[in-house]
């Protein structure tokens, strides 16, 4: 049982969890994620990015949004609740090295799984440049975190009510037109975000990492259904990512597969939410 240390509401929507896993803090590296069941009867199993880790206090942290029925349950739990089952570190960490200059783009709760990899670069000596957008000022998240890991901070949203009034690729597609293109670009939020930074890094020869976020069930590349086509061959994202090439995945073929369950998630989401007014909560 993983006990709840701590819980701060980051935005509307959005939940940090620190949790007690003293075995997973310790073996725990950038990239990799766990998989959460809060029942362990009938629970749906869901991935979740470790954020960051504390070996000292024996603590992961979980950033997660509250999108659909286990992850409006896992929002409310309390500290001093626990997680029946978390499995992990799964999936492989990010390759880390000094590259030179890294432009990291993180758009929404992508922020939360970038910070680590942002962080793991810095320490291994490159410059950073880190983008981060979201819809409005209130749903960005770790700004403070992240500027102090950036040499360069752009911060965009749409509605322009903080920030840069574009979408993340506008000042991605600056940064790879300057003089100094960076060597490697880092891009984790929604799919459809993902891809149209990888469409901007192509014709600048800009190589790009994505985190992909597909349907997942076991987390250890036995149920297949988080297969994606990377390179025009079949990759699962949960042992062979969930990092891969930006330029070589299938991002039509994966959005269409995340979509698969959609009616199915509408109504346990309906659910959720009358059962969540029964009790009085909103």
């Amino acid at each position: 049982m993983n006990k709840i240390i701590e819980k701060t509401i980051l935005s509307a929507d959005v939940v940090q969890m620190k949790v007690h896993a003293p075995l997973l803090a310790e073996e725990r590296k950038p990239g990799q994620f766990v998989i959460v069941q809060i029942n362990s009867d009938f629970g749906e199993r869901i991935p979740l990015t470790i954020a960051d880790a504390d070996v000292k206090s024996g603590t992961i942290t979980l950033v997660f949004q509250t999108v659909g029925k286990t992850t409006h349950n896992l929002a409310e739990m309390k500290v001093g609740d626990s997680i029946e089952n978390l499995l992990g570190p799964l999936g492989r960490p990010t390759h880390i090295e000094k590259f030179g200059t890294i432009v990291c783009v993180g758009g929404g709760i992508g922020v939360a799984p970038l910070h680590p990899i942002a962080e793991g670069m810095k320490k291994a000596g490159n410059r950073m440049i880190i983008i981060i957008g979201a819809r409005n000022k209130e749903l960005l998240i770790m700004e403070n975190r992240m500027k102090e890991l950036a040499d360069e901070l752009i911060i965009c949203t749409d509605d322009g009510s903080y920030g840069r009034k574009c979408l993340v690729t506008e000042p991605l597609k600056e940064i790879c037109g300057r003089s100094e293109k960076p060597d490697l670009a880092v891009a984790i939020g929604p799919p459809i975000m993902m891809r149209f930074c990888a469409q901007t890094t192509l014709p600048f020869n800009v190589p790009t990492v994505v985190s992909l976020n597909t349907i997942m069930i076991d987390g250890t590349g036995m149920c297949g259904g988080c297969r994606v086509t990377v390179g025009g061959k079949t990759k699962f994202v949960c042992v062979d990512g969930p990092e891969f090439d930006g330029h070589q995945v299938d991002f039509e073929n994966m959005i269409k597969r995340l979509g698969a369950y959609k009616n199915h998630e509408s109504r346990a989401h309906k659910k959720c939410h009358l059962e969540l007014a029964a009790k009085g909560i909103k």
